[in-house]
């Protein structure tokens, strides 16, 4: 029996991640001492990340793709309609026998908001099961202050969950922060007064923001709460293993391996600004986030005398930068191009993505110049890579805050298997 389990897990590991997936030795030895409702969470899960990774599926498309029995997919399947989470969809007819039934997810399954913390303004978002956004809340500010961020979640949170039913209230499954560690290091870069971000030593933000709302709260680094937008509801899961850049004010990263997103012991994975490239105009080295942000080009448009304001807003028309706009492009591509290689040297990814906080022209524009950049540089001794776009863009860091507690409650997780099994070996 445990056996058999095993090789269904293997067989959709497979088909979500790619033939090289390998399922862990142990996990045998787990699941052998894991209970029954933990093998049953992490089968409802399996199917549900099969079913957002290729779309509608029949009950015999999950039975073939998993090894589990068709009598066995079918309960799962069903239990998961009951809850609310799976819908069937219109018959598949004109084939031999009965017709079809694919199942999709059903966007009214689950809830769940975001709230971005940014240097020049804050985000919150309510998206539904499929990610999509159902309402959205914005506030400007010229630097975060930990007071500013609690008056906005007091003020907009009950307006943003206002348009919801009851019923649909009760299937909000938490808020998830995204924000930028450290933000007091940065004050000059923001262009905030001195001491002015010292708030944010002592402030906790969980604690805080979880008396102003009734739901869970989950804290992640702004650019890893992007790279699970990516990887949750962009074509990111394409790639078993990928290195995410996403230039906003500040550059920031994270990393997918196994197809699992890494938040690090620290939950500080990914931290890519802080990584060393040479600058070619300056002759010296310099952190990646002082050569490929968005703070960067916003002081070459200053300089120039240019409105920068577009800069922040939700404008599409990058276009009067001209330029200025190329210059940043091609020193940001070279900076990413070298800390790419860097990456690699570590870590195989299979991918590099590259979004950020800017027109979809401008981040084609930038993740097919950091390719250039890179086929140009020594990579003896590393595997080839994919370098493409990212596809969610400014609302990553929003969007993948929200996806957190979905990723929690609804994500493919082999621990599951783990929990009781610990609990009685401790």
């Amino acid at each position: 029996m445990t056996e058999a389990r095993d090789i269904a897990r293997a067989r959709a590991d497979r088909a979500i991640n790619g033939p090289g997936t390998q399922v862990p030795p142990s996990l045998a030895d787990i699941a052998s001492g894991a209970d029954q409702s933990g093998v049953r969470l992490y089968n409802e899960r399996l199917l549900l990340t099969l079913v957002r990774r290729f779309g509608p599926l029949s009950k015999i498309e999950v039975a073939r793709l998993t090894g589990l029995s068709v009598q066995s997919t079918s309960a799962i399947m069903n239990r998961l309609q009951a809850d609310g989470l799976l819908k069937r969809e219109a018959p598949l007819r004109g084939r031999v026998g009965q017709p079809t039934v694919p199942m999709s997810l059903d966007p009214e399954g689950a809830y769940s908001i975001g709230l971005t913390i940014g240097r020049r303004g804050c985000d919150l978002v309510l998206i539904d099961f499929c990610g999509g956004v159902r309402e959205r809340a914005h506030r400007a500010f010229p630097f975060p202050t930990p007071t500013a961020i609690l008056d906005f979640v007091r003020e907009r949170l009950p307006e943003l969950t206002g348009s919801l039913t009851d019923a649909q209230r009760r299937r909000i499954v938490g808020l998830g922060v995204a924000s930028p560690f450290q933000l007091w290091t940065w004050e000059e870069e923001i262009g905030a007064p001195a001491g002015a971000l010292s708030a944010w030593r002592e402030f906790d933000a969980v604690r805080e923001i979880s008396a102003l709302c009734p739901h869970p709260v989950t804290l992640c680094n702004d650019a890893t709460a992007a790279c699970a937008a990516e990887f949750f509801f962009g074509p990111g899961w394409r790639h078993r293993d990928f290195l995410y850049f996403f230039l906003g004010e500040f550059i920031g990263g994270g990393i997918v391996l196994d197809g699992s997103l890494r938040i690090g012991r620290t939950g500080n994975a990914g931290a890519v600004g802080s990584m060393p490239v040479a600058r070619a105009a300056e002759g010296d080295v310099a952190q990646l986030v002082a050569c490929a942000s968005l703070y960067q080009l916003e002081r070459r448009l200053n300089s120039a005398g240019l409105d920068a304001s577009p800069v922040w807003s939700a404008s599409e028309d990058w276009n009067p930068f001209g330029a200025h706009l190329d210059a940043w492009i091609e020193d940001a591509a070279r900076s990413l191009a070298f800390a790419s290689v860097a990456a690699l040297s570590v870590v195989d990814f299979e991918a590099i993505v590259v979004d950020g906080a800017m027109p979809a022209s401008v981040r084609n524009r930038l993740s097919a110049r950091t390719a250039a950049a890179f086929e140009g540089l020594d990579r003896r001794g590393l595997s080839d890579v994919k370098i493409v776009s990212g596809s969610i863009g400014a609302d990553a860091r929003a969007i993948g805050g929200a996806a957190l507690p979905l990723i929690k409650s609804f994500a493919r997780d082999r621990e599951v298997l783990l929990k009781d099994a610990v609990t009685q070996a401790g």
